[in-house]
């Protein structure tokens, strides 16, 4: 079993920054990717960023050139930096972790509002 903390969301202003953290515990040496997905009100969950064990990422179109996501595998966590915020980012941002044995877990969600 791998559990899943995350932090950081917030409100902010259009333009402007956060961090998401998420932080793995459990079963963590059985993780491979990781990654982050959100779900705005009324819309499927969405990919937002993945990165694998071995540092690749990949992002979703929409956000390429605004966020980086990243991982330290010292403290089992992954960061989802977002910059240049727009007000259709606002959703709850999930991080997820894939083991070995392609089980998925999630985390709890975090809401991320940002105001025009």
């Amino acid at each position: 079993q791998v559990q899943l903390v995350e932090s950081g969301g917030g409100l902010v202003q259009a333009g402007g920054s956060l961090r998401l953290s998420c932080a793995a515990s459990g079963s963590i040496f059985s993780i491979n990717g990781m990654g982050w997905y959100r779900q705005a009100p009324g819309k499927q969950r969405e990919l937002v960023a993945t990165i694998t064990s071995g540092g690749s990422t990949n992002y979703a179109d929409s956000v390429k050139g605004r966020f980086t996501i990243s991982r330290d595998n010292a403290k089992n966590t992954v960061y989802l930096q977002m910059n240049s915020l727009k007000p259709e980012d606002t959703a709850i941002y999930y991080c997820n972790a894939l083991n070995g044995m392609g089980q998925l877990y999630w985390g709890q969600g975090n809401q991320v509002t940002v105001s025009s």
